[in-house]
């Protein structure tokens, strides 16, 4: 019996790839159909080696549908299954779905959501009529999200007319089906987002924007912030466009803007405004860039590991796989991998990727531990801010999101990133080994790296000398200093690499004592 999925989907690249992955479990075959969008859900969609169906344009959901069941045809399926990857639609739950159809000989199978606040529940009465059952608060039936998930079989193929212009398409296909005399039966299902939305709004969380000549992404930028959000800061750092001006014209009460008079660098920007926050009592506070390239549906998947206390503070991941790497050339995406092997090192946080990914969260907590004021203000302050954390023994999080870049151009040179952002990494390497094992606590670690950092150069340097001598003056070289040179070397080595095995046990020993705590409910 041949399965397919079909999932319609705009603009869903928070949840799809984690609705593909779980559904691929259920059916034979999933279709995807990407209704227009403008964010990484194709190519997520086309990495994980769905049918993918595009409109150029988006036609609305009814369309969408219809186009995944034209598809779906193809194959002549048994039954279609109807799942959106919005978060809501469980794909645990599809063997709910399938059971009465193949037990009880059911035409059509839909979900119904108990226990959710404002949750609709499909119910069609015998006259064919739309019934409106909400469990909580009424809400705007037509506008709803949490329908359509649904099974068809193959019986009900010729009733379906997608015809969502009076009411909402998944509607109009169960009136199809009872017009065609056939059965329609219910089944309990779950989100699969289970996250309640209404924590967002029980915290006081800040948005801090920098924004150097953004005049063409900003007001995209601060008008999609969502509404949970108590506080938007943006950091106007001295542009020479319009960006005043647009700032001027969004009407939004929770917006704070922060003018400097002379640019001071993407890190003094975010300086300030964490500042701000701080002094506002924000309970959590986020960095998002001005150009756009942050995708604000992404905001509870940071927010909800600080928030449950399983992390004092979260950051983007784009490179843990081909789906969420898939807007990134490939030169940026060697200067990440790069970076993140140079940022393990000199943060401690052997677990984290993607360094440079500036779309983090922070607790109040965590921001008020650390000295702030000597944030690094060029494009690195990020990895500061990492080694900062885990000097003073702060938790972080890698939070996986896709690439995400359009209209912006970096301003970024490469070459004077790289050498900069290294020394400083540098400086704050040893500037962690001295206050996380010497100042603060003691570990003998340091003294291995000591004598690594300081046996492996001489041993390359003395390598180099045997080299140029014999090679280039033709001088005789003692064996005696051939088995100095790979003594030096080998020691060198072995010192670094426990250094670096005691750095990482180190680290470990922190995780796992916070997950202790935060279970114990002694963060805040």
């Amino acid at each position: 019996m041949t399965i397919v999925a079909v999932i319609p989907a705009y603009n869903e690249e928070v949840y799809l790839r984690d609705v593909i992955k779980k559904t691929r479990s259920y059916v034979d075959d999933i279709i995807v159909v990407d209704d227009g969008s403008d964010d990484a859900t194709s190519f997520i969609a086309t990495s994980m080696d769905t049918k993918l169906v595009s409109h150029p344009k988006p036609l609305g959901r009814a369309e969408a549908l219809k186009s995944g069941f034209q598809e779906a045809y193809k194959v002549k399926p048994k039954i279609i299954v109807t799942i959106y990857p919005n978060g809501c639609h469980n794909p645990d739950d599809i063997p709910r779905l399938l059971e009465p159809i193949f037990w009880l000989q059911s035409d059509v199978v839909t979900g119904e959501f108990k226990g959710h606040e404002c949750m609709p529940v499909i119910l069609i009465d015998k006259n064919g009529k739309k019934q409106q059952a909400v469990v909580g608060e009424t809400c705007d039936f037509s506008e709803s999200q949490y329908v359509g998930f649904s099974a068809f079989s193959s019986n009900t193929f010729d009733f379906l007319k997608f015809d969502g212009t009076k009411v909402p398409v998944e509607f109009s296909l169960l009136k199809d089906v009872q017009d065609a005399g056939l059965d329609v039966k219910t089944v309990e299902v779950g989100m699969f987002n289970n996250e309640a939305h209404a924590v967002l709004y029980s915290k006081k969380i800040g948005v801090v924007i920098p924004a150097y000549n953004e005049e063409k992404l900003i007001k995209i930028t601060v008008d999609g912030i969502p509404p949970y959000i108590s506080r938007i800061y943006v950091i106007n750092d001295s542009s020479t466009d319009s960006t005043a001006k647009v700032l001027e014209s969004i009407k939004d009460s929770r917006l704070h803007v922060i003018t400097h008079e002379v640019n001071q660098g993407v890190g003094a920007a975010i300086l300030h405004g964490y500042k701000r926050a701080l002094k506002e009592n924000m309970d959590i506070i986020v960095v998002m860039g001005g150009d756009n390239q942050m995708n604000p549906d992404q905001l509870p998947k940071l927010l909800m590991p600080v928030i449950q206390g399983k992390a004092d503070y979260t950051k983007g991941n784009r490179l843990m796989s081909k789906e969420f790497r898939g807007g990134m050339s490939k030169w940026r995406l060697f200067g990440n991998s790069i970076l993140s092997l140079i940022n393990k090192i000199s943060s401690g946080y052997w677990h984290i990727m993607d360094p440079q990914n500036g779309y983090t969260a922070i607790s109040r907590r965590a921001l008020s531990g650390i000295d702030i004021d000597t944030l690094f203000t060029y494009y690195g302050y990020c990895n500061d801010m990492l080694v900062k954390l885990n000097t003073f023994g702060f938790r972080t999080m890698d939070i996986t999101m896709p690439a995400r870049y359009g209209q912006e151009k970096s301003s970024i040179k490469y070459s004077k990133f790289m050498f900069r952002v290294s020394r400083m990494l540098f400086r704050k390497f040893l500037w962690r080994l001295k206050m996380k094992y010497m100042v603060l606590d003691f570990h003998p670690l340091v003294f291995f790296y000591a004598l690594g950092m300081t046996l492996v150069p001489l041993g390359v340097l003395l390598g180099l000398y045997i080299g140029v001598t014999r090679l280039f003056l033709g001088w005789a070289v003692s064996p005696n200093f051939l088995i100095l040179d790979a003594l030096l070397l080998i020691t060198g080595i072995q010192f670094t690499l426990f250094a670096m095995l005691f750095d990482m046990q180190e680290s470990d020993k922190r995780i796992q004592n916070g997950e202790i705590e935060a279970q114990n409910g002694n963060w805040n």
